[in-house]
């Protein structure tokens, strides 16, 4: 994984170089800075919408009772394609405006979300902040108090850090 990280953050700047001195040799150096500028300004109006509709839509789905995932997640596909259209550069424009189509924007926000369950196990409660019950909790009880997250065994016990000195007795200052 390491190699393939090295390789593309050494990788990525080399191909946006070549991609940006061709373009530069067709259509000549400001309409080249032009395109750039267009696209970090472009990348800029996307971070500022979309990241106050992304959090509104995740409130949203909270207050109905659902959990917040597709609009977070949407709203992270979102924020990586504004930061790549302000990253200087024609490859990353290029990802920064596929992932500005929704339908590619979901299909890869939903593998990523398979992605992250297939590696670990994820859980999400909502909790309304006015009953402080979630959705599957009796809604004729709205002041219940909240349920600890794991419903498992609780195991009482003693612990002793093994890797810790103890401490060193202490010493009366009065000398015999």
């Amino acid at each position: 994984m390491w190699i393939g990280l090295f390789l593309v953050v050494l990788g990525v700047p080399l191909l946006e170089l070549a991609v940006l001195i061709k373009l530069g040799q067709s259509i000549g150096l400001w309409p080249t800075i032009l395109v750039l500028i267009a696209t970090a300004v472009l990348g800029m109006a996307i971070l500022h919408t979309q990241g106050l509709a992304a959090f509104r839509r995740a409130m949203e789905a909270i207050s109905e009772g659902r959990p917040p995932v597709e609009p977070v997640v949407d709203g992270a596909m979102l924020m990586i394609a504004g930061t790549l259209l302000v990253v200087p550069g024609l490859i990353t424009d290029a990802a920064g405006l596929v992932l500005l189509i929704p339908p590619v924007r979901r299909w890869l926000g939903a593998a990523w979300v398979r992605r992250m369950l297939a590696a670990g196990r994820v859980h999400a409660t909502v909790v309304t902040s006015e009953t402080g019950a979630g959705p599957t909790d009796d809604p004729t009880r709205p002041n219940r108090p909240r349920q600890a997250a794991s419903a498992g065994p609780v195991i009482e016990g003693e612990f002793e850090r093994i890797d810790e000195k103890p401490p060193r007795p202490r010493r009366d200052d009065k000398s015999d």
